[in-house]
C-alpha cells in the first residue's frame, strides 16, 4: 500500500515559501549539531559524563531531523506526496522513537546535574562512564518497547483512505484513518504520551525540586552567618537613624541606648556568629581547648 502525505492542508499554494524556513532550520540543525558532535568526539577533555549525555541527545536530534525534513522538502519542492507503507512505518518509528530517547536523556541529564550539585565528591563514582552507557541503552530499550508496537499494530489495520493529513507519518493521524477497531490504538497512543511526557516531566520536576532544596540549604549554610551579621549590623542602625527625624515621642535615652547598641552589638556577636558557623575556626578552638 502507498500512502499520500497531504503536507499542510489549506496552505498547499504556500509550500514553496514554507520550504525556506524548514530548509534553513535543517541546515542549522545539521551544521550546529554536527559541529558540536565533532568537537566532543575529537577533544579528549570533553569526554566527561555530562558531554556524553549531550552527545547522545544531539544524535537523537539528528535522527529525528533526518527522518522528517528530507521527505518534507521533497513534498514542498517537487510535490512528491507518495510514500510506501514500509517507509512510512519506518519513518514513524524513528520520529516517535527519537522523541522518547530525547525525553529519557533529558531526565538523565537532570540526574547528572543533581549528582554534580548534591554529591560533587562522589560524582565520578556514582555517575561513571559505564553507567552513562547503560543509561543510553536504557533509553534505546524504552524506545523499542514503547514505539515498536505502533507500526507493527498499524499494519494489521484496514485504512478507509490513504491520504495522511500531515507532513510525515504521524501515529495518531494514521490511527484516525482506520476504518474500524482503532480505539485500542488511540488508547495506546495516549498511554505512550502520558508515560513518556507525564512521567518524565514528573521526574524532571522532582529532580529540580531536590536540586533547589540542596542549593538553598547550601546557600543558607554558607551565608547564614553573614546574613545574620548583616541584620544585627543594619537593623539597629536603620532604626536609630529613622527614630531621629520621626520618633519625637521616643525618649532621648532610648536614642542613646540604640546608638550604643548599633556600635557595640555587632562587635560582640561577630566572634560568636563566625566562630560557631565557620567550621575551620570551630575545629581549631576545640583542638586548642582539648590541648
Amino acid at each position: 500500500m502507498t500512502f499520500t502525505l497531504m503536507g499542510t492542508p489549506g496552505l498547499e499554494s504556500q509550500h514553496l515559501w514554507l520550504s525556506v524556513p524548514f530548509c534553513s532550520m535543517f541546515l542549522a540543525i545539521l551544521i550546529g549539531n554536527g559541529s558540536i558532535l565533532f568537537l566532543l568526539a575529537t577533544e579528549p577533555t570533553l569526554h566527561s559524563q555530562m558531554y556524553l549525555l549531550l552527545a547522545l541527545l544531539m544524535v537523537a536530534d539528528l535522527i529525528s531531523t533526518l527522518a522528517v525534513v528530507p521527505k518534507l522538502l521533497c513534498l514542498f519542492w517537487f510535490n512528491n506526496q507518495d510514500i510506501a507503507a514500509n517507509a512510512c512505518f519506518t519513518q514513524m518509528f524513528f520520529i516517535h522513537g527519537s522523541s522518547v530517547v530525547r525525553s529519557a536523556l533529558l531526565v538523565f541529564m537532570v540526574f547528572d546535574y543533581f549528582v554534580a550539585i548534591c554529591e560533587p565528591l562522589r560524582y565520578n563514582i556514582i555517575l561513571s562512564h559505564s553507567l552513562v552507557g547503560r543509561l543510553g541503552l536504557l533509553a534505546l530499550a524504552k524506545e523499542v518497547i514503547l514505539i515498536l508496537p505502533m507500526p507493527l499494530l498499524l499494519q494489521r489495520l484496514t485504512f478507509c483512505h490513504a491520504a495522511i493529513p500531515h507532513t510525515y507519518c504521524d501515529h495518531m493521524a494514521m490511527v484516525k484513518m482506520a476504518c474500524n477497531h482503532n480505539r485500542p490504538h488511540l488508547i495506546y497512543g495516549f498511554f505512550v504520551i502520558l508515560l513518556v511526557v507525564g512521567l518524565d516531566l514528573l521526574l524532571i520536576g522532582f529532580s529540580y525540586a531536590l536540586i533547589l532544596q540542596a542549593v538553598v540549604h547550601l546557600t543558607l549554610n554558607t551565608c547564614s552567618a553573614h546574613l545574620f551579621f548583616i541584620l544585627v549590623t543594619y537593623v539597629p542602625a536603620l532604626f536609630s537613624s529613622i527614630t531621629h527625624p520621626i520618633g519625637h515621642d521616643i525618649s532621648p535615652h532610648t536614642h542613646i541606648l540604640l546608638a550604643n547598641l548599633y556600635l557595640l552589638l555587632p562587635s560582640m556577636l561577630n566572634p560568636i556568629i563566625y566562630g560557631i558557623k565557620m567550621k575551620e575556626i570551630r575545629v581549631k578552638c576545640l583542638c586548642r581547648g582539648i590541648a
